[in-house]
């Protein structure tokens, strides 16, 4: 099996996202596990099951990135989008949601090579499949 990264997309708001950093390029995570569990003194197990559907899509961008003035836009309009990472190979897989907002613009660091920006997007219908 051979792993390419041009195989992952990055979609928010209908548009493909570019202009990634060195690195992780993307992550996506639910935020809580499906289920939590109690088990008493004598042994009896508890399942509660967890209907929080948020998941978090983590983007890393390099400063000089098209896409750093567009996030930040979205995040300071408080703008309702959708958000996707598809990865099309070795493996299918497709994670986001269509009800999603950026948390903040991103942090800034400023030196002598080119920084990174990290976006936070939080997605309130999260789906992995």
């Amino acid at each position: 099996m051979i792993y390419d990264p041009n195989n992952i997309s990055v979609i928010i708001d209908n548009v493909f996202v570019t202009g990634f950093a060195e690195g992780t390029m993307v992550s996506a995570a639910k935020d809580e596990e499906n289920f939590q569990t109690k088990v008493s003194a004598k042994g009896e197990v508890s399942v509660a099951l967890s209907n929080n559907p948020l998941g978090t899509i983590t983007v890393t961008l390099s400063a000089d990135s098209p896409h750093v003035k567009r996030l930040s836009n979205l995040a300071n309009t408080k703008a309702m989008v959708s958000a996707w990472v598809n990865a099309s190979a070795p493996v299918k897989e497709k994670k986001g949601g269509s009800r999603a907002m950026v948390k903040k613009p991103a942090d800034a660091e400023f030196s002598d090579e080119v920084g990174d920006r990290e976006f936070e997007i939080q997605v309130f219908d999260y789906t992995d499949s």
